[in-house]
């Protein structure tokens, strides 16, 4: 494929194709899909995913996610391989909370932590700034405002240009606005939740929140690990080497039929949409009120470039009904495997 060459035919291909779109209340622009690099290092080879973070970055996604926590640094150090020469064509995003050490100092949301974690995810990363920090995980023990002050410095030391948060609950958010207000610090612009055609129970509170509150919301999960790329079906046997190959979770749990149910409602629409069933899952999520861009976390070229066909589903009133009916609003399906965090149990 023949890319464009000048900046004025990037920019023309890229918004046209891209759709760019503000980071909740931000002026930052980012791509209405996330490359996530959590394989990266891991089930990825080096060579490969600086690849595919290359192919990603020619088609026009300019926002990349990583974690200190994913390969223990393996993810942000091929990141930063990969971003040699290319930086300011990105808004690269990774997180802090996990466990990187084994002292008790070495994980969670301490001001200890995070100033810690920050400088050793600078270095991995070989840049000067993250353009989005993000705590991973919230920590009851912490409290917010410890949590707030840290990353407030970071911002004013010009380390880290936004901050946002992961897999928080509304009031969780909401209370770390009233802190911002009423200390003067930097706030959250953005959450990472679950959000897939099979759990939608973001629908509920968090999204109203980011709503009113502007926040950008950036879902993981948006295939729930698999079950919505069309590989799996009921009663047969799944592919070799998948995650699913023994028709099990890795809990030893049968899918649910419940959430059969709806792959397979899913999978027919896609067939007659003529279009795979990831694609349209992306697309619908893609197209969602209040989203920002759900996180793709491909494993191969060949995932990719699937995955970015997302892009090309249009997403009509008539599959947001039949979507709607296949599994309500603000509801989900009982047990699925969520890759990242293990069985989501759901009932």
């Amino acid at each position: 494929m023949q890319y464009p060459q000048t900046e004025f035919e990037r920019s023309n291909y890229w918004g046209e194709r891209m759709n760019y779109r503000a980071l909740g209340r931000t002026g930052a622009q980012v791509s209405p899909l996330c490359l996530g690099c959590m394989n990266f290092g891991w089930g990825a080879e080096e060579a490969d995913s600086i690849q595919i973070i290359h192919r990603a970055i020619d088609e026009g996604i300019n926002f990349l996610d990583t974690a200190d926590v994913y390969g223990k640094g393996a993810s942000e150090t091929i990141v930063g391989k990969a971003l040699q020469g290319k930086r300011d064509n990105v808004f690269l995003a990774t997180k802090v909370h996990g466990q990187m050490g084994d002292g008790p100092n070495d994980k969670g949301n301490s001001r200890l932590h995070i100033m810690r974690g920050c400088e050793d995810s600078l270095r991995r990363l070989n840049v000067e700034h993250i353009d989005l920090y993000q705590i991973h995980r919230p920590q009851s023990a912490v409290p917010i405002d410890e949590t707030l002050r840290a990353l407030d410095d970071l911002i004013r030391q010009g380390k880290v240009r936004y901050i946002g948060t992961s897999t928080f609950a509304a009031w969780q958010l909401v209370e770390s606005f009233w802190q911002s207000e009423k200390l003067g610090l930097n706030r959250f612009v953005s959450e990472q939740p679950p959000y897939n055609l099979l759990d939608r129970r973001i629908e509920r509170e968090l999204l109203p929140v980011a709503q009113t509150y502007g926040v950008g919301i950036i879902p993981w999960s948006p295939l729930a690990g698999g079950m919505l790329t069309g590989k799996y079906r009921r009663g047969l046997k799944n592919p070799e080497g998948s995650r699913y190959e023994s028709g099990k979770f890795r809990n030893g749990q049968e899918v649910s039929e419940a959430t059969w149910d709806v792959v397979e409602g899913v999978a027919k629409l896609a067939e007659e949409k003529g279009v795979t069933m990831d694609a349209l899952s992306l697309a619908w999520c893609v197209t969602q009120p209040n989203v920002t861009s759900p996180i793709i976390g491909p494993r191969t070229m060949q995932q990719f470039e699937g995955n970015l066909k997302a892009l090309e589903v249009k997403i009509t009133d008539e599959d947001r009904r039949r979507i709607d009916e296949l599994i309500k609003p603000g509801t989900h399906v009982a047990e699925y495997y969520n890759a990242d965090f293990g069985p989501v149990v759901t009932r």
